[in-house]
């Protein structure tokens, strides 16, 4: 793979400042923030002043000199206090463009591809996603595809909620509404119903009836605890109803993530660790590293170094029950054994970030982890309304998910209407409204709080999913009266806004990396859409089809051709796509 556009002008600048005789300078070139006065800067010259002895000015002088006759650069300059400010040769640019319009991918794959196991799922099984879920699953996706696009092996787990109390008040409440099911019989031998006793809809209501009524009625709740034990101790009867909790649950939990474009390679859960927790426990008690703390067992987690004091990991109360730790702790020895990943990545709220770093400094402790293997926590910010308080219906409740695109969908086919742009209003209404919707999140750096706009996420114009849609589109519909295009090469820069796109094209593979080495999907909608403000640029200053020089039509249609597919590479790894029309 060519080296990218950066990397060969800051080798071209390298050169000319150890011509100079400064060859311990530690040179970069950087695009300019002010491309009034120049494309690319360099300011290698300030931090020698006190080295050499010289003013900077006078450095960049020299250095500006040995570029004189450099055929990279079509104009170079020193300006005070000592930047050299540079402008890329119109040639060497369009050639850079044209191997990059040929090559099979925009950045060079990773040298060390690594096997990275993704947590980005949560959901509670018997519950409906709702807006809570909704960030670890559309950062999750992003970040899994950034991944493979540089080469890692990425496995994604959902990593359902599929164990504990919430089961046993389920089945307490099933068993209060149908006690004649024969899973409740302990003397029944025969084979159970293949069809569950419910539906999906049944179920989302049981669960938040019976959490309810565990809170006034005792002999409820401790009912609950006993049928939750009797489960996790392998009572064939709560054991398949529990199968079909599960198979309900999952079959629904697909559909509504189908719909988001999110997907996940395995689906697994809580209950999926439980065999591996006496195990962990028994070998954290053989090395010591397990300690009694008022009745419960811990880990010590604090360090001398820490500003503030962290607490120790709880992994079994008192009362003998685990935690979320100990279930977090037995799932990554899971992992470990199945999957020797590289790396393992958490995406949650962030004020789960405590309880993350004392698991993984439990598991470093324990030795459930190599230092080889890294753990790492992305923890998002919350989804605001316009009142700056967590997302919410109308109707003052946490609103689910399917509600949610939904609602942005029909906004959105409402405004399809009233323009009369297309006429399957129904379906490009739908893919723009998944565009909207995870691009006003994901253009969010995942750490901050963010206010959910409807009319600002779904206008077609501004920093927005449907304006990156809308300008695909528009490059389609030029493409489509070009006949066959794949062998039309790009060519000098003849006008400003022309050069501005190639430019701007040209930092695709550094933004690329950049949002791979960060895990950072907003590093992409922000380039996606300052390449789509420089298409647009281009297509209102320049006659593209009705250009009367054929050679000069050829290379703005490629032009455009590469910015059609380097805006389809952003969007396919920010998880949506375009339409053909709209």
């Amino acid at each position: 793979m060519m080296k990218t556009l950066i990397a060969l002008l800051s080798a071209q600048v390298q050169s000319a400042f150890a011509a100079a005789g400064f060859a311990d300078a530690a040179v970069t070139v950087s695009v300019s923030s002010r491309p009034d006065l120049c494309e690319f800067q360099c300011n290698g010259a300030m931090p020698l002043a006190k080295i050499h002895r010289k003013a900077p000015l006078a450095i960049a002088q020299e250095v500006v000199a040995q570029l004189a006759s450099c055929a990279v650069f079509s104009e170079v300059s020193a300006v005070a206090p000592g930047f050299i400010n540079l402008r890329v040769s119109p040639a060497v640019l369009s050639q850079h463009l044209e191997a990059l319009r040929v090559a099979d991918k925009f950045a060079a794959p990773s040298p060390a591809p690594r096997r990275v196991v993704l947590d980005y799922g949560g959901p509670n099984v018997a519950k409906p996603l709702h807006i809570g879920h909704l960030r670890s699953a559309i950062i999750g996706e992003s970040i899994k595809r950034i991944y493979r696009y540089f080469g890692d092996t990425v496995i994604g787990d959902v990593h359902l909620g599929d164990w504990g109390l919430q089961m046993g008040l389920i089945i307490t409440a099933l068993q209060e509404r149908q006690p004649e099911l024969p899973y409740f019989d302990e003397s029944y031998a025969g084979e159970y119903p293949a069809d569950a006793p419910f539906t999906i809809t049944e179920l989302e209501e049981i669960y938040p009836a019976a959490s309810a009524k565990s809170k006034i009625d005792a002999d409820f709740a401790a009912r609950a605890h006993a049928a939750t034990y009797k489960l996790q101790n392998g009572v064939r009867g709560y054991t398949a109803l529990w199968l079909h909790i599960m198979r309900v649950s999952v079959a629904d939990l697909k559909k509504n993530y189908e719909n988001l474009h999110v997907s996940f390679d395995i689906w697994m859960g809580e209950s999926d660790a439980q065999p591996y927790i006496a195990p962990m426990l028994a070998d954290m008690e053989a090395k010591g590293v397990l300690t009694q703390s008022e009745g419960a067992q811990v880990i010590s987690v604090a360090r001398e170094d820490d500003r503030e004091e962290l607490p120790p990991c709880i992994l079994v109360k008192r009362d003998g029950a685990t935690l979320y730790a100990t279930t977090d702790l037995a799932t990554l020895v899971q992992r470990m054994e199945d999957f020797s990943p590289d790396k393992v990545l958490y995406l949650t709220d962030k004020r789960q970030s405590l309880h993350f770093e004392q698991v993984f400094r439990a598991a470093r402790i324990a030795g459930i982890v190599p230092e080889s293997t890294v753990l790492q926590h992305i923890g998002f910010g919350t989804m605001n309304g316009k009142d700056g308080k967590p997302f919410k219906t109308r109707e003052g409740g946490v609103m689910r998910l399917e509600r949610l695109i939904s609602e942005i969908t029909q906004f959105i086919a409402q405004k399809i209407a009233d323009n009369q742009t297309v006429s399957d209003g129904g379906k490009t209404a739908g893919i723009i409204a998944i565009a909207a919707l995870k691009y006003g999140d994901l253009s969010n750096l995942a750490t901050k709080d963010y206010v959910f706009d409807m009319e600002r996420f779904a206008s077609f114009e501004g920093n927005t999913g449907p304006y990156l849609l809308y300008t695909i589109v528009r490059i389609k519909s030029i493409l489509a009266r070009c006949g066959d295009y794949a062998h039309l090469q790009i060519c000098e820069a003849d006008n400003p806004a022309q050069k501005a796109l190639q430019l701007t094209l040209a930092q695709l593979p550094e933004q690329l990396q950049a949002s791979y080495r960060d895990s950072a999907p907003h590093v992409l909608c922000a380039y996606g859409y300052d390449l789509a403000v420089a298409v647009n640029k281009f297509y209102h200053e320049t006659r593209i089809l009705s250009e009367p020089d054929e050679a000069k039509k050829q290379s703005y249609i490629a032009l455009i051709a590469l910015a059609k597919r380097a805006l389809e590479t952003c969007i396919d790894l920010l998880g949506f796509e375009a339409p053909d029309k709209m």
